[in-house]
């Protein structure tokens, strides 16, 4: 799992997806009480930002055209754990891995 954190507008469909994805799968892992803390060791998530992310990925969404009907379920707030993502480190490591994401 992975929240990239950077401007979707940057984001080639593949990574805008992909992201999308992810959220879903760590939203149904928080309602299972599945542990995440590998994930926020290596500062891939930031959890407390779970449903604004998805807002802002669904925004882009609709803007290119795609359909979205996958609300997030509700995460009780007491379960959400805090995370830190560094935007530079995915900024970069998303340039290093697809060269479509920053020429959308």
């Amino acid at each position: 799992m992975r929240m990239w954190m950077v401007n979707p507008k940057r984001m080639c469909r593949k990574h805008l997806l992909g992201e999308h994805v992810e959220l879903h799968m760590l939203a149904g892992a928080l309602l299972k009480g599945r542990s995440v803390q590998g994930f926020l060791d290596k500062h891939l998530l930031e959890p407390q930002n779970l449903y604004a992310r998805h807002q802002a990925l669904t925004e882009e969404m609709t803007a290119r055209g795609y359909k979205h009907a996958s609300p997030l379920p509700c995460v009780a707030s007491h379960s959400i754990p805090i995370g830190q993502v560094f935007v530079s480190r995915s900024e970069e490591e998303l340039q290093r891995r697809c060269k479509e994401c920053y020429s959308v």
